[in-house]
């Protein structure tokens, strides 16, 4: 199966069961969870919906979504370029303005633009994830947790040993 059906297809079949969890997640990273998740009850746009859930894994898991996906609005050329060459693994979604949907979505590798033009956040990801593997990178540090999840869990790839973390989310 390709990877970016298998990816959304697997992303949409845990989503009951993620939202579920973030549901139920109390503290400060249940408030967090709660405001992802409330541009997802405004909009039934499933794209939108998946950006949601990946975001909310991210905050559920106790990493930062800005890690992965960094959105800029009507910024300088030469912030974001700058922004750019300094981003080790994750995605940019560029907007005219803080409600629109993103002009451009693409992924960086190593400080560079691999990937742009992508139809949505996670189309992108799926595809930050299948460049990953295929390449054979290590995870970010700071999004360890999240690409391990979207590797056992939702790709159902190399899955024999689960951490104790994953395990609500099974």
């Amino acid at each position: 199966m390709p990877l970016q059906s298998k990816f959304l297809s697997q992303l949409d079949a845990h989503s009951e069961r993620l939202i579920s969890l973030f549901k139920k997640r109390g503290g400060q990273i249940g408030k967090r969870l709660a405001s992802i998740m409330a541009a997802m009850a405004e909009d039934d746009d499933v794209d939108l919906g998946r950006e949601c859930i990946i975001k909310a894994l991210c905050v559920y898991l106790n990493e930062d979504p800005e890690n992965l996906v960094r959105e800029y609005v009507a910024a300088d050329e030469a912030l974001i370029q700058g922004s750019i060459e300094e981003t080790t693994v994750g995605i940019y979604a560029f907007k005219q303005r803080e409600a629109d949907i993103p002009d451009n979505i693409g992924i960086v590798l190593e400080g560079q633009v691999v990937l742009q033009e992508l139809d949505n956040v996670a189309l992108a990801a799926a595809m930050l994830f299948g460049l990953m593997f295929a390449l054979n990178l290590d995870y970010p540090p700071e999004l360890r947790y999240t690409f391990e999840v979207l590797q056992k869990i939702v790709m159902e790839l190399e899955g024999g040993m689960i951490a104790t973390v994953y395990y609500a989310i099974v």
